[in-house]
């Protein structure tokens, strides 16, 4: 059976909705969180599939996650050999700077349920599945957009909401695996300082949530359906 491991930055942030269309695929999912002492020796280059997913600090915070750097360098050497990646957001920000590209605070919030912009590229890819679909947002840092890659999908705030290289990589500022996780609660609890940011009434959004959960979460089961039964195809 092929395996996939899911890299969680913290226990509260995985896979989610995502989980279905991999199992469906095919993969037995493993999963390790950065904070294991295990982390330091496993090798990226070796699943069929490595999901990355969110969490609160930044790329560029070395000093206080000196696990960043180990990170990237792996990852780096996955995307050299073209090893099926998915990066959302934090994850999305770590491909962009394992790709060279710099990764920096954006100046603003970026949080709650709202749609993307598809470009023509992302309208011929998995994307156009989330085109319009009220999602979740929830990042205030963004990156470059690396050298080789394909611009899919952009918002007012942020322009690099998504991006591709070849099948075999995607890279997703954006949260639609959630919308169904209880999951969502720890985010309140745990981030409400960014509600603050944000402006955000934690009422509204547990609302919009229930209103926009589950579209956003099949939206995005569909999307990464169709991105992983393309995978290695020319």
């Amino acid at each position: 059976m092929k395996r996939a491991l899911i890299v969680r930055h913290v226990p509260r942030e995985g896979a989610a909705g995502y989980l279905k269309p991999i199992e469906a695929a095919g993969y037995h999912i493993d999963r390790i969180d950065v904070a294991s002492r295990d982390f330091a020796a496993v090798d990226l280059c070796e699943p069929d599939l490595l999901i990355m997913m969110g969490g609160p600090m930044g790329v560029y915070e070395h000093d206080r996650h000196p696990w960043i750097p180990l990170q990237i360098e792996k990852l780096a050497a996955r995307l050299d050999n073209d090893r099926p990646t998915l990066g959302v957001c934090l994850g999305s920000q770590m491909i962009a700077a394992a790709l060279g590209a710099r990764v920096y605070p954006g100046g603003h919030m970026e949080l709650g349920f709202a749609p993307i912009r598809v470009n023509e590229a992302g309208a011929e890819s998995p994307l156009r599945h989330v085109d319009g679909v009220p999602l979740l947002h929830w990042h205030s840092d963004t990156f470059d957009l690396p050298d080789g890659v394909e611009l899919l999908a952009s918002t007012d705030r942020y322009a690099h909401q998504a991006f591709r290289r070849g099948r075999n990589l995607l890279a997703l500022q954006f949260h639609a695996e959630m919308g169904e996780d209880p999951r969502f609660e720890d985010w309140l609890t745990h981030f409400w300082a960014d509600l603050d940011v944000a402006g955000q009434c934690g009422v509204a959004l547990r609302r919009d949530h229930d209103d926009h959960g589950p579209g956003a979460v099949a939206a995005g089961r569909a999307m990464i359906g169709e991105w992983l039964a393309g995978l290695g195809k020319a």
